[in-house]
């Protein structure tokens, strides 16, 4: 009826078919690749790409719009946190609940890594119009690795930093090296 607007997201993703099993968030960098529909290897226009609903995914009877992302790192030499912030507006015509979601990737890690990780998320409710701050703190622990010799450690590097609505709805990003 449009009474309630419910804000929940899916804590699990859905494929399009049977034949993309297995299908997990996170993944491995080509674990979930679309093959080629050209080519040698091509398999014309049989093999289904991409999740049906991805993780994260959820509805609403209104939209958020993000904007202003900033990225402020404090970590020296290995130690200290990253704050990350971004403006969320309810661009729709109603209140609604958003689930902001952090996520962050290695660009340049020595071991392989998943491609995208949830790293924080915050339920936020707004009214029609209204526009709230949302900020996540990163440890650096949250962006450590085991290395190959099995040691937890913040190597240095490129880090890509997106905020979205899911894990495949992602609205900003930014660049973070340390």
């Amino acid at each position: 009826m449009g009474s309630y607007n419910p804000g929940g997201k899916l804590p699990v993703s859905f494929p399009k078919t049977v034949g993309q099993l297995p299908m997990n968030f996170p993944s491995k960098p080509g674990a979930q690749a679309d093959q080629p529909a050209k080519g040698p290897n091509g398999s014309g226009k049989t093999r289904v790409g991409g999740f049906l609903y991805p993780f994260g995914y959820g509805l609403s009877y209104t939209t958020f719009e993000y904007t202003n992302l900033k990225i402020r790192s404090n970590i020296k030499n290995g130690l200290g946190d990253v704050v990350v912030s971004v403006d969320i507006t309810n661009s729709g015509k109603r209140k609604g609940d958003e689930i902001v979601q952090l996520y962050f990737s290695d660009e340049t890690s020595s071991v392989t890594v998943y491609e995208k990780q949830l790293r924080g998320f915050e339920r936020i409710s707004l009214e029609a119009g209204e526009t709230k701050t949302v900020n996540f703190t990163l440890s650096q622990d949250d962006l450590s690795l085991y290395n190959r010799q099995m040691e937890f450690v913040l190597e240095p590097g490129k880090f890509k930093i997106m905020v979205g609505s899911s894990a495949e709805d992602i609205h900003v990003s930014g660049n973070l090296k340390i």
